[in-house]
């Protein structure tokens, strides 16, 4: 497909492309944004939840590919036992001897959420596990990337293809409140996929996992689906944000950091403070 090209007069976009991940960290905290993807400067640890997430998305990978559930169990948690203690954002635990009992929580929540997932995995005729796409969009001004966790045969739909998506999470996402915290991303994976496979597209099936067991018995699960044959209007949106966010890093200005960011706000606040990216 044709790309457009950069609308701030002809100057060149500092990135190479979107993903979601990129998108959604330049809309919540802008200075954070350009320390990660266009100076490249990876020195910001991560969350404990993150860490447990990316472990749990390694065991459904293994597991997918064929291993057996105790196998992949086991893989996860060589991951998660492999990640240093400076890419962990501890918090208020300090001492080491605080560090360890959290690392000992976190491997105790990895295999209560994998196990959760794994003792009722859906399955799926799979075409491809973390399958990494990069897409030349008509009308979008730079090219998108997305990986995408499942790639696999669409159900009642002869020649077509679904996107499954693990998420490991503290609490479900409200039903009905779930199209716009997902539909971005779908819709990335959607075109990295058909690009990727050349194949229609279907759906995007987010499987949600809840971390914590449910005290009423009720399942650990919750399915939410998008069908894209009924996102036109979100694929609208898509574009002009997308064009809107390449016209915003091409131009030339000032980036300002995010005080209330979660997960940033504090690092953010201190290279503005200390002139560290000007």
């Amino acid at each position: 497909m044709t790309r457009t090209k950069g609308r701030a007069g002809g100057k060149k976009p500092p990135i190479d492309y979107w993903s979601h991940t990129s998108l959604m960290a330049f809309l919540r905290n802008p200075l954070a944004w350009y320390k990660r993807y266009v100076e490249k400067i990876y020195d910001t640890p991560s969350s404990p939840a993150g860490i447990v997430g990316r472990a749990a998305h390694v065991a459904l990978q293994h597991f997918y590919e064929g291993a057996s559930k105790e196998e992949s169990v086991e893989l996860g948690l060589e991951y998660l036992r492999d990640v240093p203690d400076f890419e962990i954002n501890f918090g208020v635990n300090r001492t080491h001897a605080a560090q360890k009992k959290k690392r000992a929580a976190m491997e105790k929540e990895y295999k209560q959420a994998v196990g959760f997932y794994l003792r009722r995995a859906p399955r799926y005729e799979v075409l491809g596990v973390e399958e990494k796409g990069y897409a030349y969009v008509e009308g979008l001004p730079l090219p998108i990337k997305a990986i995408s966790d499942l790639v696999v045969v669409s159900k009642g739909n002869p020649g077509c293809v679904d996107i499954v998506d693990h998420k490991f999470v503290a609490s479900f996402t409200p039903k009905g409140g779930y199209k716009t915290q997902f539909i971005l991303q779908a819709i990335f994976n959607y075109y990295t996929v058909k690009a990727t496979f050349n194949m229609d597209v279907k759906r995007c099936i987010f499987n949600e996992c809840k971390k914590t067991r449910n005290t009423n018995g009720a399942s650990q699960m919750r399915r939410h689906v998008i069908h894209f044959d009924e996102c036109r209007e979100e694929f609208r949106i898509f574009h002009k944000l997308l064009n809107e966010a390449t016209e915003e890093i091409t131009r030339r200005r000032i980036y300002l950091p995010n005080p209330g960011d979660m997960f940033e706000g504090e690092d953010s606040m201190d290279m503005y403070r200390l002139g560290l990216i000007e």
